[in-house]
């Protein structure tokens, strides 16, 4: 009996630990996750909100193509609309200041633009805020609610994302979630585990844009998927056999 309770309380642990996340999480505490915040690399087909500010607010209207009075929640499509589409070539054509080439990051880009507009003598202090307008991420597989999400937030996280789809199903495999990222036009697929305190420290934990998360189906999902390895048909096909066998022996 305290052999069969042994197994019984082993077992038990094991399976916790495939569902819980963040496992060894309390020893993670007062870390810098400074360098794990990438600034974003613009890619092509992107739509920015860029943002002109002074000292004159006067003086910046010709620089603001989207209105400060749109609300940004209710008015995401119109905000697209007006917003900066980068080209295949990686550029967008601003007011006054011509063609930009918007190839790099996003903090770069927003340097790049007040320099501009500094040196050319436009503006007295300028200020640039620019923000993805088309932020996207898909989540598939056993999660509760699977589709493509939108987001505006710059520092969007896995467990986050997850989140949008309603959290994993008991289901989902926790310790094998493949993402998939596409940036400038290579493709790199990783394989995260939700179930380690690790994950905090990986490259991928921030989400990117056009991210594709997969949430893989456990052992017991794909046995019950089958009619074999359904329980219920098991039983079925033992009462027959069962039952086929009596008759002969009958016989």
């Amino acid at each position: 009996m305290f052999i069969i309770v042994s197994f019984l309380m082993i077992s038990s642990c094991t399976s916790k630990r495939h569902i819980t996340y963040l496992n060894g999480v309390d020893n993670y505490n007062n870390t810098d996750i400074s360098k794990q915040k990438i600034p974003y690399t613009i890619q092509m087909d992107d739509i920015l909100r860029i943002e002109i500010h002074s000292i004159i607010p006067e003086a910046t209207i010709i620089y603001n193509r989207i209105s400060q009075n749109i609300n940004t929640a209710t008015n995401i499509n119109l905000l697209q609309l007006e917003g900066y589409l980068v080209s295949s070539d990686y550029t967008i054509n601003f007011p006054v200041l011509g063609t930009l080439d918007v190839k790099g990051t996003i903090l770069e880009l927003e340097k790049k633009i007040a320099k501009l507009l500094l040196d050319g003598a436009h503006l007295v202090s300028p200020t640039v805020s620019i923000r993805l307008l088309n932020g996207k991420f898909t989540v598939l597989g056993e999660v509760s609610n699977p589709g493509t999400f939108t987001f505006l937030e710059k520092n969007l996280t896995l467990l986050q994302a997850l989140g949008y789809a309603g959290d994993l199903t008991i289901d989902g495999k926790r310790k094998n979630i493949t993402l998939i990222r596409e940036i400038n036009g290579i493709r790199s697929v990783k394989k995260l585990d939700i179930t380690s305190k690790d994950i905090l420290d990986n490259s991928a934990y921030y989400i990117r844009n056009n991210d594709v998360i997969i949430v893989n189906p456990n052992y017991n999902r794909i046995k019950s998927a089958g009619f074999i390895g359904n329980p219920q048909s098991i039983a079925s096909i033992s009462s027959i056999l069962l039952s086929i066998t009596l008759l002969i022996i009958n016989k």
